[in-house]
């Protein structure tokens, strides 16, 4: 994809600028750098090739070259914004991936927080970078990498969990697949977060998120860094996003 045909696919969106890249280290690192000198808000930073991309806990994000979609959006607080409200933001950004997949017939599920899987299988990560002022909020950087194509998927021993992508899962379900427009579907995600933006927090939100959960009402085990495991029957959510479990003791 390049630049012309990623502005026109774009024209109709509110952006606040867009820089394109046939390769560049990280999307998120850009666009940090590009708000930390003024960028407004829905600046959008896009590259074909990630040569350092990143995800959660320091891990590497795989973006070899024309095969996915890597971009970052810086999002500035709006009048009326709660600041409680901004651990939702990489939510926001799983929420709206999975609904465009599924305007194309695919079923998604968000691994909570915010990893998008098909078939029980990450087809997409997000990675959330806020900066602060003190107590005040200057800005977010929301970072989104969707695997497109076959050569998006990692080989298996990069892998923490397993992948697979768009192209993969639509050949499975459905015969022949349709074309894959990798900046349609951009233009789709957008749509859907701008949307859900606008709905951050709110019980509409949260509903659509604990119905698009992954493992819902089955025994799942969280691990976080630094902690011990926790297992339990997942429930769904709480009102600020957390996630509710049942213990094996019934607490």
């Amino acid at each position: 994809m390049d630049e012309l045909s990623l502005r026109k696919a774009l024209y109709r969106f509110p952006l606040g600028g867009l820089r394109y890249f046939e390769q560049t280290r990280s999307t998120n690192d850009i666009a940090l750098e590009w708000a930390a000198a003024g960028a407004p808000d829905l600046a959008l930073v896009y590259a074909e090739e990630q040569t350092a991309g990143r995800g959660r806990g320091a891990r590497q994000w795989f973006t070899p070259p024309g095969a996915a979609l890597a971009f970052s959006l810086v999002l500035r607080p709006l009048p009326g914004d709660d600041a409680a409200s901004t651990p939702l933001i990489s939510a926001l950004g799983a929420l709206a991936v999975s609904e465009a997949l599924g305007e194309l017939g695919l079923q998604p599920e968000i691994k909570w927080p915010n990893d998008v899987l098909l078939n029980r299988r990450k087809v997409c990560g997000i990675l959330a970078e806020s900066v602060w002022m003190g107590a005040h909020l200057k800005n977010v950087v929301l970072g989104i990498g969707l695997n497109v194509l076959p050569e998006s998927v990692p080989p298996p021993e990069q892998l923490n969990f397993p992948a697979t992508c768009l192209q993969n899962e639509q050949i499975a379900s459905q015969s022949p697949a349709p074309t894959l427009d990798r900046a349609a579907l951009l233009g789709q995600i957008l749509q859907a977060l701008f949307y859900w933006r606008r709905l951050l927090s709110s019980e509409s939100f949260m509903l659509a998120w604990e119905k698009s959960l992954a493992f819902h009402g089955e025994q799942v085990e969280i691990r976080a860094e630094g902690q011990l495991p926790q297992t339990g029957r997942l429930e769904g959510l709480t009102k600020d996003g957390s996630l509710r479990l049942t213990s094996p003791d019934g607490q």
